[in-house]
């Protein structure tokens, strides 16, 4: 067992005013298996690129580990598969690399083939078996389950959950809730970790939030009635302080002990108002301690077209085709209104391909393709590196309100901040928000989201869940995250 101590830990980007972290203490055993969760722009990968010592802190980090970061860098994509491997990691044994590609079921003979021509899954699996041939290392994994498909998580997670310490990033529930230990969170303001899956943290957090939330509501109403009181007590105070000066006992009440009377109930009025305020602070400071770390997850909204006809899209025995390489054949299916359908497949069995066919992208094919012209579709891509310049920007070039666009982001979690800065600065996450509220500012008869959820924190998905619940817009989309599948789909299409 080894430790790595974060103490103190203080990092903001050249540049900017905001810290990512300040001040954060917290310890982290390397026989754990560690989920990484938060929101997107929280700081994760940030935090994983400190620990590789690869921008400059204030603070501590001590261990005596050696830090190992997934996904690599590929510089050559047209180098074979095995050259890949060396540039990465030169010294290891042939038979140990085999061992691990047929753990991951991944056939020895990509080895041969240039690593261009693997899926993105297969090129996934190859390099998470690179990096589990570095034995002496921590590992710092960072969204392994992008483009891997449904049966290759769970051959992912049991691979991990089958393995030593690490620290791993991840927005799939299930998942997580398969392969680790423990969980580091970064809240609103604090970085927190327990031990269990991510159900049992995010019980804990539900748990957490609805205490603090039924503290807050009693709280303020013991302010709201505190500050009566102390109000009251107070013209009570100042009406008998008023009667002890400015009048003559004898001729008044012929008494002259009336005096001192009158000043012993002043004192003991202003003592009482006092006391009252007093409780009125420490209510204000206890109320102040709570609702921090709340995620605000207010609803989405969306507003989809009723098409004059039930039938939308119809396919009938389509195969496609990129020059001789046939993407898939024979596909049959009806999208109707109303239907929220996840198209699953293997990785490289055709399911972008088809979208790109219904969305208008002229492809070879054939088989028959009905869906009238007047269609609207909005699409979601899986792709975001082509995003660039800031959002006022995009919005005026895809002709969306901007005001609209910009309020389902602040849902998102955005930040005012991030409406300053331009979208090449965004995390992966960020991104795929920007195309997914695009997409909801659009009014359309079919929703077509490719992989939607890439690198989208689990909050967020959840949003997005209710979103397509409440309002059931059609929708066709690839995703891998089962959880998010089981809860809205309607009709699943496997090729």
């Amino acid at each position: 067992m080894s430790l790595i101590n974060i103490s103190d830990l203080t990092f903001a980007y050249d540049g900017s005013y905001d810290n990512i972290f300040e001040n954060v203490s917290f310890q982290i055993d390397t026989d754990w298996k560690l989920g990484f969760s938060g929101r997107n722009g929280r700081g994760k990968t940030t935090f994983l690129n400190l620990l590789l010592g690869k921008y400059e802190y204030s603070g501590t980090i001590a261990t005596n580990m050696q830090f190992e970061y997934f996904p690599y860098e590929i510089e050559d994509y047209s180098k074979l598969t095995i050259d890949v491997i060396h540039s990465i990691h030169f010294d290891f044994q042939e038979w140990e690399l085999i061992r691990e590609l047929s753990l991951l079921d991944v056939s020895e003979d990509v080895l041969d083939r240039p690593f261009s021509t693997l899926s993105n899954g297969e090129q996934t699996k190859v390099l998470l078996a690179t990096l589990f041939l570095k034995e002496n290392s921590y590992l710092l994994i960072d969204e392994p389950t992008n483009h891997l498909d449904s049966k290759a998580r769970r051959i992912v997670s049991d691979y991990l959950k089958a393995k030593h310490g690490y620290i791993l990033v991840s927005h799939d529930r299930k998942f997580l809730d398969h392969c680790v230990d423990h969980i580091l969170s970064i809240n609103k303001t604090n970085i927190e970790i327990q031990k269990g899956n991510f159900s049992s943290w995010w019980e804990n957090k539900q748990m957490q939030d609805n205490y603090e939330m039924e503290e807050n509501e009693k709280l303020q109403k013991d302010i709201k009635r505190l500050t009566k009181a102390a109000k009251r007590t107070s013209d009570w105070s100042n009406q008998v302080e008023a009667r002890k000066i400015g009048f003559d006992p004898t001729k008044t009440e012929k008494s002259l002990t009336r005096r001192a009377v009158e000043g012993a109930k002043s004192k003991k009025m202003m003592k009482r108002s006092k006391a009252i305020e007093f409780r009125q602070c420490q209510a204000i400071e206890e109320k102040s301690k709570l609702l921090k770390n709340i995620e605000n997850a207010e609803q989405l909204k969306i507003s989809p077209l009723s098409f004059y006809t039930k039938t939308l899209v119809n396919l009938e025995d389509v195969s496609i085709f990129y020059g001789e390489k046939q993407a898939c054949s024979n596909v049959s299916f009806t999208i109707e209104q109303g239907d929220r359908i996840a198209l699953c497949g293997k990785n490289g069995t055709g399911k972008s391909s088809i979208i790109k066919l219904i969305c208008g992208e002229q492809l070879t094919y054939t088989g028959k393709l009905e869906k009238s012209s007047r269609l609207v579709i909005s699409y979601v891509s899986q792709d975001t590196s082509y995003l660039k310049g800031n959002l006022s920007e995009f919005a005026v070039l895809h002709n969306i309100d901007e005001s609209l666009f910009k309020t389902i982001l602040r849902k998102l979690d955005f930040t005012r901040t991030m409406f300053d800065k331009n979208m090449e600065s965004f995390s992966g996450g960020q991104k795929k928000k920007v195309l997914i509220a695009k997409s909801l500012c659009e009014k359309a008869h079919l929703y077509i989201w490719d992989e939607p959820l890439n690198f989208i924190d689990v909050l967020s998905r959840m949003q997005i869940e209710e979103l397509l619940l409440q309002y059931q817009p059609t929708i066709l989309f690839v995703e891998h995250d089962t959880s998010f599948c089981e809860t809205i789909t309607t009709k699943r299409i496997n090729l």
